[in-house]
């Protein structure tokens, strides 16, 4: 078990790098550009608060993109939850469904370790990747901040990546329960879950009769402005998200573990 989950970590070392890297330093430049187009944004603060459910929808009438804090939540927000959420579902999607692709599930399973041990070894090595990811990620805000002279709510600061890391477990979760019904690698249906689940809760937070259901996206608790706003997390879609993160590694095990798999 022990191999296996070292050799997961190690084989996806360079697309952790590649992702970290990519949306850290995005996130990282816009840091460092808040002081430069602080003043520029001062004049135009009121008109995106005012621009209705464009507003709503990037948390501009709950923070002010004036301050730090505010910037934050809705320009870096956007990037780390997106990129770390497509991050999580290309490793997901792929991780059980690569040995029948890469017809090496005949080697893999010849060995003498249970099939079940081999679905935990690698849905470890998805998390421990998850969390090295957002490690880089919030080392290199960090130097952003550090940069600037600046500071923002460090406890706001830490929940917010906290439910931004759960969130990613969970849809790496889903998407791993997906890996283990197919036989190659379905990277676009990962990516579109992500896409197709951030644009419900854009939606969600637009039309009011579909507000009671935002619960359904993970976004829906690890939403910046939200945090930021309150300090707080919404409840029932955090409860919602742990038991559907549980629903799904159980579906994988009992999928995965009962399926013919091709040489």
């Amino acid at each position: 078990m022990g191999v296996i989950y070292r050799h997961e970590v190690k084989s996806n070392w360079k697309s952790l790098l590649i992702w970290a890297v990519c949306v850290g330093s995005m996130g990282l430049a816009c840091i460092l550009l808040f002081s430069s187009v602080q003043e520029s944004m001062a004049g135009m603060a009121e008109s995106f608060a005012s621009m209705g459910a464009f507003s709503d929808a990037f948390g501009m009438r709950q923070l002010s993109i004036v301050t730090l804090t505010g910037f934050y939540a809705t320009e870096v927000g956007t990037i780390h939850g997106l990129g770390g959420g497509m991050f999580a579902a290309i490793l997901g999607v792929g991780m059980l469904s690569k040995e029948e692709d890469g017809h090496t599930s005949e080697f893999l399973f010849s060995l003498p370790i249970a099939r079940s041990k081999v679905i935990w070894a690698k849905w470890w090595a998805v998390v421990t990747l998850i969390l090295l990811f957002n490690l880089i990620c919030i080392g290199l805000y960090g130097l952003g901040f550090l940069g600037l002279g600046e500071h923002i709510p460090v406890k706001k600061f830490l929940l917010y990546h906290g439910m931004q890391v759960f969130m990613q477990i969970e849809i790496g979760a889903i998407c791993y329960a997906l890996s283990a019904w197919m036989k190659k690698n379905q990277l676009g249906l990962g990516l579109g879950m992500v896409l197709l689940l951030y644009g419900y809760d854009l939606m969600t937070r637009v039309i009011p009769d579909l507000a009671d259901y935002k619960v359904i996206s993970p976004f829906s608790y690890a939403n910046a402005a939200d945090v930021f706003s309150s300090g707080t997390v919404a409840g029932t879609a955090l409860a919602i998200g742990a038991v559907v993160l549980v629903v799904s590694i159980w579906l994988a095990h009992v999928v995965y573990g009962r399926r013919d798999l091709a040489a």
